[in-house]
């Protein structure tokens, strides 16, 4: 990780639950606190889906990763993207191309402190993080700009973000799509009310309450995300569905996941 990337990070606030922090109690990891702890346990009595809606995710940032890299995408741009799991982004885009250059963007100061600790990539590659919200596009391309040619394709990944944002969301992902050369890539996953509405319901009144906004889409609002741009096969799909591979396949059998997921094509 290049230094010298992120602004200086901000105090933990342990008080409150964060949202990397209880997707990290989600996936099993150790970097929570008991409040976030406390939330992920309330969720998911809510809302049984969300630990198979996590790992889901996690699955379809890696399939699509893959595919981009295959593709001779070179460059990611990763915003949102939480505390680090292995594999990390990074990781499945440097395994099929040495070179690949990542940067990831995030706000919250614990996942800043474990990006500079377990954020590293291969010789040939570039691997770094910018700490900066994604309400923020100037300063989070600006940047990504260190480390990233914008005036070649780039993958823009926002897994699992989308349903943090309210209205602004479509003027932000308008934002980012424009800062893109042709042959640029926007791989996004977002929570629907339109697979499990009354649980996913339940889910989000508990994440408002403790004071995060939380906003799933319906199919038409979340393709929208993708206007003027060329969808990838298979098209916008529930995640599991994304060009799955076996432990998809075989994760499917454990019930819905009510998340859909898409990735498409800048000309």
């Amino acid at each position: 990780m290049t230094p010298g990337h992120e602004a200086e990070p901000g105090r933990i606030d342990t008080g409150r639950p964060h949202p990397a922090r209880v997707y990290d109690w989600w996936l099993g990891g150790k970097d929570n606190y008991p409040v976030d702890e406390e939330l992920g346990r309330k969720i998911l009595a809510a809302d049984p889906t969300v630990r198979r809606g996590a790992r889901a995710n996690r699955r379809f940032m890696q399939r699509a990763t893959r595919t981009l890299a295959r593709a001779e995408v070179r460059q990611f741009l990763d915003i949102g993207t939480g505390i680090p799991t292995e594999p990390n982004l990074h990781q499945v885009a440097q395994e099929v191309a040495l070179d690949a250059r990542v940067v990831y963007a995030d706000h919250d100061p614990i996942v800043l402190r474990h990006a500079q600790a377990l954020l590293h990539g291969s010789a040939e590659g570039t691997t770094d993080y910018v700490h900066a919200d994604v309400h923020d596009p100037d300063t989070v391309l600006g940047r990504a700009a260190e480390s990233l040619d914008f005036g070649k394709p780039v993958a823009l990944s926002l897994i699992a973000l989308t349903h943090y944002l309210g209205d602004e969301v479509h003027d932000l992902l308008k934002r980012y799509v424009e800062a893109l050369a042709p042959g640029s890539h926007l791989v996004v996953s977002q929570v629907t009310p339109d697979l499990n509405p009354e649980a996913v319901e339940r889910a989000a009144g508990l994440f408002r309450h403790s004071g995060t906004p939380f906003f799933p889409r319906p199919l038409a609002e979340f393709s929208r995300f993708f206007d003027g741009l060329e969808l990838l096969g298979p098209g916008v799909i529930p995640v599991s569905g994304w060009r799955p591979e076996p432990d998809d396949v075989a994760a499917q059998a454990e019930g819905i996941v009510p998340v859909y997921a898409g990735v498409a094509r800048k000309s």
